[in-house]
């Protein structure tokens, strides 16, 4: 979501030149997955994270995980996502519940999705890749099937797989009224994955509410050792806003 003053194949040397060593997007698929490995490696980057494939994006849709009529598709997705997440040695993929059809029951979704990522957690896990599902907020996404974090701990639960994570996105949760500072330290173990905005806007931190001030060293304290994505939109242009970064980039 960074960089976008550029062409998506040049954000790579952006956030290379801006001091970021490792990167995360949606997806791959429209690439060859050898052409976003040169990328990467001609610019000294590690990347940490895509999605499995969501169904059609451009319609609107947002995952297909929870659609019982979609199955077959949602497995050919992880055969994909794995052929990708392999070259590019990234070692975790993000899975996208969906938005909940009006012709599904919430009870049919909820076992479809629960049935859904425990096959991809078994198949991730033969392949030496970490499953991720996110909570996502309602305001931006109206109808997202998975919306909070108790909620993903009760599916990562029922799903009895060791191999499903949290991707825990600060600005989801804090739209949909969590206790951020509370529930990271809580759900700690089945966090894997972390993504920061501000709130209202989705800009960079020092544009909302959210004291980041606060939060990212709470994070610390708490003994997060991952990967924390700035999945926002600059309220201008990148560089101009990632003043709040410096000290964790080296500039």
């Amino acid at each position: 979501m960074l960089f976008g003053e550029v062409p998506f194949l040049d954000r790579f040397q952006a956030a290379a030149g801006a001091g970021f060593t490792a990167v995360e997007y949606l997806f791959p698929y429209d690439y060859e997955a050898k052409d976003l490995k040169a990328r990467l490696r001609d610019h000294g980057l590690t990347q940490v994270l895509h999605n499995l494939p969501a169904g059609d994006w451009a319609a609107g849709e947002r995952g297909i995980a929870c659609f019982p009529d979609r199955v077959d598709e949602f497995k050919a997705g992880v055969d994909r996502a794995i052929e990708y997440a392999t070259v590019l040695e990234c070692p975790r993929v993000n899975c996208l519940a969906g938005i909940l059809p009006s012709s599904v029951s919430s009870a049919d979704a909820l076992e479809t999705f629960t049935r859904n990522v425990g096959y991809a957690g078994a198949r991730l896990k033969a392949a030496g890749i970490q499953l991720l599902i996110e909570p996502i907020n309602t305001r931006d996404i109206p109808g997202f099937f998975l919306t909070g974090t108790p909620q993903a701990a009760g599916v990562i639960e029922a799903a009895g797989s060791d191999n499903v994570f949290i991707q825990f996105d600060i600005y989801h949760m804090t739209i949909m009224q969590e206790d951020v500072a509370a529930a990271i330290p809580r759900y700690l173990p089945r966090i894997a994955h972390m993504q920061l905005a501000d709130v209202p806007g989705r800009h960079e931190p020092g544009t909302g509410e959210i004291d980041y001030d606060r939060l990212l060293p709470l994070i610390d304290r708490a003994g997060y050792t991952g990967w924390i994505g700035c999945e926002y939109k600059p309220r201008a242009d990148t560089i101009g806003g990632l003043g709040w970064a410096a000290k964790y980039l080296g500039r």
